[in-house]
């Protein structure tokens, strides 16, 4: 199954200067939970933004779309386009396949129709950012709540996650 996650703001930013504008130690450890065991699929610029001792992403195939043909990594696959890393995996019957990001990426899982479901955190506050997650279209998803968090000493701010699922037309 093919996977979306994500963190947006109520403004739709998810990042600034290739990286995270918060730090919800929270969220990122329902990132980890969930994506453990499975396939991380990211741009390069995705890749690039998370730190060297948390690269490639533990116990988990990583997985670098890059338009660039010369582009290798001995700790990740790598694949020029969206479609070529999912065909690549069509026979995956244990993992999912999760995509993490960055916004172009995003976008073309999205207009393509190549996502099956997403798991969307949304942060109860505006940032200021450079990239957004695309608009989710209500008509294409059934939205239901999975996990509320209030904010607390380490989590600044409350968030919930939400499953969507394709809806059956």
């Amino acid at each position: 199954m093919v996977k979306l996650i994500v963190a947006k703001a109520s403004n739709d930013v998810i990042g600034k200067d290739n990286d995270l504008i918060w730090h919800l130690p929270a969220d990122m450890r329902f990132f980890t939970q969930t994506t453990k065991g499975h396939i991380v699929v990211m741009g390069r610029r995705n890749w690039d933004s998370i730190p060297l001792k948390y690269r490639p992403l533990s116990e988990r195939i990583n997985v670098v779309i890059s338009r660039n043909k010369e582009f290798k990594h001995p700790d990740c696959l790598s694949f020029q386009n969206l479609e070529d890393a999912l065909a690549h995996f069509k026979n995956e019957k244990d993992r999912d396949i999760f995509i993490i990001g960055g916004g172009q990426i995003y976008r073309d899982a999205l207009d393509k129709n190549l996502v099956d479901e997403m798991l969307v955190t949304h942060i109860e506050q505006d940032f200021e950012g450079d990239t957004w997650f695309p608009a989710i279209d209500a008509k294409k998803w059934t939205k239901k709540e999975i996990l509320s968090y209030i904010k607390d000493e380490k989590n600044p701010y409350n968030f919930k996650v939400f499953q969507y699922t394709r809806t059956k037309i």
